[in-house]
């Protein structure tokens, strides 16, 4: 008998499950012709091209777009042949404005004379918000920890494969990444991050676990909606070009 309480009662609790589904309200119809149309833009002539409605941070001319991190002040790098390099105590620099949840396409450049190994070659980061970490690194036949080489979120999660040039040839990340919601002090929302290499899927909308550390377990720290992009100087001669970014809306109507 009680057996057969149980199983009635798993029964109407899979056709409750079933009605509540079918009870959901949507607001619009299947081909509704009144639901708006997504806006028109135009896209880049080249797919690696920003569209019409990405802002250029950096187009090859100059660092109008950046300022250096630690004080605000003109950012200090090398700008020529189309690429900014980092420069000996050029310092990381960070964009003038901020921004939340977006598409980044960035091409990079590790340096064709090998110099060092491990974290000591090639290294240099892309940061969200100023606070989480995309690796740049020189990981072409070069060994290291596997959260630290090229495409990690640092010292949370390793690429999916690696998928790096040789040393001197021009990469690109293509990033999807969704800032974190807080309501307070607490994080509602992590951030996620979706990343293509060389257009090769490398980070599947990770969900980041918090700000980047160096050795230290990631955790969240609440801030604003929007933040700098930052480009760091971990002391090797990085080149970079064509970034732009688009800014995205977290929408979550149907």
């Amino acid at each position: 008998m009680k057996r057969m309480a149980f199983k009635v009662t798993v029964i109407l609790a899979a056709i409750a499950l079933v009605a509540g589904a079918a009870e959901k309200v949507y607001k619009w119809e299947v081909h509704d012709m009144s639901r708006p149309v997504p806006p028109v833009i135009t896209p880049g002539a080249e797919n690696f091209l920003p569209p019409s409605d990405a802002i250029v941070l950096f187009d090859g001319k100059d660092l109008s777009a950046w300022q250096s991190s630690g004080d605000g002040s003109p950012a200090k790098w090398k700008v020529e042949n189309g690429y900014m390099e980092v420069t000996n105590k050029g310092g990381e620099i960070r964009t003038k404005q901020t921004f939340g949840s977006c598409q980044l396409h960035i091409e990079f450049c590790t340096p064709a004379e090998v110099k060092g190994d491990s974290q000591g070659r090639g290294n240099s980061g892309v940061f969200f918000m100023g606070k989480y970490e995309l690796q740049v690194l020189d990981s072409f036949n070069n060994p290291t920890y596997a959260d630290g080489q090229c495409g990690a979120i640092y010292g949370q999660k390793p690429p999916l494969v690696n998928v790096c040039r040789q040393p001197g040839q021009w990469q690109t990340y293509d990033v999807i990444f969704h800032a974190p919601v807080f309501k307070g002090d607490v994080v509602e929302k992590p951030a996620t991050i979706t990343v293509l290499q060389n257009g090769v899927l490398i980070q599947d909308n990770w969900q980041i676990e918090g700000t980047t550390f160096h050795k230290v377990r990631s955790r969240y720290e609440p801030h604003g909606p929007t933040g700098p992009l930052c480009l760091q100087d971990h002391g090797n001669p990085m080149r970079f070009r064509n970034v732009w970014i688009r800014e995205l809306k977290d929408n979550t109507e149907e």
